[in-house]
């Protein structure tokens, strides 16, 4: 039988602590908070005081509730108070000489059966638990931020930690509310061992000037349908903090890709730290504030008298499965005349039908009124002959992933398209490059990668080879925006933005669950429940098609020649196995 907790204690007040006191206040239990010394616990006592307040004004606490919430905590600077608490959660800066020296003065302090535990997020629980003289009771209880908000909680057991405690830990979590996941101690444990190798890698593509920090941030956002970019996520946590949990799991594990990258301690070392400094990535209103405001890096579009740019009235598409379908659905309804390409007369009735239906669909639904609906039809004309795009203004390709049957389609398309026709694909692995090299135009070749489904998806990928010209980048990006896209822009480069970053990161969880540190259920809990995702790495890989994942790794290996690219071995097994996710039945899961 767990013991139920009465009293218990936090150390330490800053956004997280004071989020760690509130939830223990708001499910009843008294807490005794404690700051180092009277000024930082009145800066406590004022962050507690705003988060219920604004907890108030949303409805989600009564000022009854408030009022009691408040009057369970008891604000202190002195450790000695804590001689009876049940329980002391630490949750001071992420230094390991003032955790361990904390640890050493409460372990003098608190009774015998006392648990104590650590809101550690990357430092070695074990390390902090010798500094006492009974490490047997010494337990990591990371809480995410904002506290009060996210329902997880990494319950961090070490090879010295007391089942009884655990399991009363483990209780305690779920008493709050919190989904707990037990893990062993290793560095970063399961969230911030996979976020933050994907955010390193986003630090390092800014870093490297492949794109822009607004379009790395919306690519993930819009491509992935992650709550906030990467960068802006970083400068949420703090970059010192950041740089201090990175450089913690490389000590401990040695993998290149959690060696920070050095601009993250440049601006760390000038007092750039993210939103509580006011800049960081971005720049902000003020310390502590999300607004963002502009700055030397902002972005500006170009004064329309800098170049006067083709206009894109007429465009053809190549392809007839789900993309292609997609694609051209969106720019019948955005006004253009669209002449699309398949293999016989069957494929384009099939095409036709689509649309129809999807533009019907979207009539039932209030998305679109038939006027619409109709006028969009009337755009459309489709064909078996390649030599009816002579005169548009773009042709869009959405063909089959091979490279040999893309170049011979653009060798094609060089000779049949007018001078100065743009000529896009829409691969989301291939180098554009290649379909460039099959044409006499390399200027004028570009890539146009849409999200699957292209009709909802808002991102697009504008990806520029070594020869495409500027003016073609341009037209492409207000195309984009013209049909209701957000386009973002980057280099030629395995992967583009959205597949090179979220790619490693699922093979890196493949990793964690082939290493046996968790399960694929915990693992998925963690990233959804803990970082807000929605949807965990094996969930989505087994959605995606493990053989799908497997191959984009590989390129992205091939690439980069990243010992930490490499796919997984487990993921190279059930490939090979046949197991390739929901389309088969089973994946890292088995479907009905």
């Amino acid at each position: 039988m767990a013991r139920e907790f009465s009293k218990v204690a936090v150390v330490g007040l800053g956004t997280m602590g004071a989020g760690i006191v509130e939830v223990f206040a708001r499910n009843g239990i008294d807490v005794v908070a404690v700051e180092v010394d009277e000024a930082a616990v009145d800066r406590g006592r004022g962050v507690l005081q705003h988060s219920t307040a604004r907890a108030v004004a949303r409805g989600k606490l009564s000022e009854q509730d408030q009022q009691a919430l408040h009057a369970r905590v008891r604000f202190t600077s002195s450790l000695d108070e804590l001689a009876d608490c049940q329980l002391v959660v630490e949750a001071v800066p992420e230094h390991l000489d003032l955790k361990r020296e904390i640890f050493g003065k409460l372990d003098a302090i608190v009774g015998p059966e006392a648990i104590l535990a650590t809101n550690t997020s990357s430092l070695s629980v074990t390390e902090i638990a010798v500094a006492t003289s009974n490490p047997k009771r010494v337990v990591g209880m990371h809480f995410f931020n904002p506290a009060p908000v996210l329902q997880f909680v990494e319950v961090i057991r070490t090879v010295l930690t007391e089942d009884e405690v655990f399991e009363d830990v483990k209780a305690l979590a779920l008493r709050l509310g919190k989904q707990p996941v037990i893990v062993g101690d290793k560095a970063g444990f399961i969230a911030n061992a996979l976020l933050f190798g994907y955010l390193n890698h986003a630090v390092s593509m800014f870093e490297s000037r492949y794109a822009s920090r607004e379009d790395i941030d919306a690519a993930m956002r819009l491509g992935c349908g992650y709550p906030m970019g990467p960068l802006a996520l970083m400068d949420l946590i703090g970059l010192d903090t950041a740089y201090e949990i990175l450089d913690t799991m490389y000590k401990q594990g040695r993998n290149r890709l959690h060696a920070p990258s050095p601009v993250i301690k440049q601006l760390v070392s000038a007092g750039l730290k993210g939103r509580k400094s006011g800049r960081g990535f971005y720049t902000y209103a003020e310390p502590g504030s999300s607004q963002v405001v502009e700055d030397a890096l902002t972005p500006r579009p170009a004064a329309d008298s800098d170049r006067s740019l083709p206009e894109v009235r007429r465009v053809g598409v190549v392809g007839s499965g789900t993309m292609a379908t997609g694609i051209i659905e969106v720019f019948a309804k955005a006004g253009l005349d669209v002449v699309y390409v398949t293999r016989g007369q069957p494929k384009v009735d099939a095409v036709t039908a689509a649309v129809g239906t999807s533009l019907e669909k979207a009539v039932q639904r209030g998305r679109l009124d038939q006027v619409a609906r109709d006028q969009a039809l009337a755009h459309l004309a489709g064909t078996t002959a390649l030599d009816a795009l002579s005169d548009v203004d773009l042709v869009v390709e959405a063909v089959v992933e091979d490279l040999a049957v893309k170049r011979a389609l653009f060798e094609n398309l060089d000779e049949i398209c007018r001078p100065g026709a743009i000529l896009a694909t829409t691969t989301s692995s291939l180098p554009v490059v290649e379909c460039a090299a099959a044409t006499s135009r390399p200027q004028d070749v570009v890539g146009m990668h849409f999200f699957n489904p292209a009709q909802v998806m808002r991102l697009v990928e504008v990806v520029h080879t070594v020869s495409t010209s500027a003016d073609v980048v341009a037209t492409i990006q207000d195309l984009c925006t013209a049909v209701g896209k957000h386009p973002v822009t980057c280099g030629d480069r395995s992967g583009f933005i959205v597949n090179a970053l979220l790619f490693p990161y699922l093979n890196d969880a493949v990793k964690m669950l082939e290493a046996n540190y968790a399960t694929a259920d915990a693992i998925d809990t963690a990233m959804k429940t803990g970082c807000g995702l929605p949807m965990g790495p094996f969930e989505l890989l087994d959605v995606v098609g493990l053989d799908v994942a497997l191959a984009i790794q590989r390129e992205l290996y091939l690439e980069f020649r990243e010992p930490g690219f490499a796919p997984a071995p487990l993921l190279e097994h059930l490939v090979t196995a046949g197991y390739l996710g929901r389309k088969t039945g089973r994946g890292f899961r088995t479907y009905a």
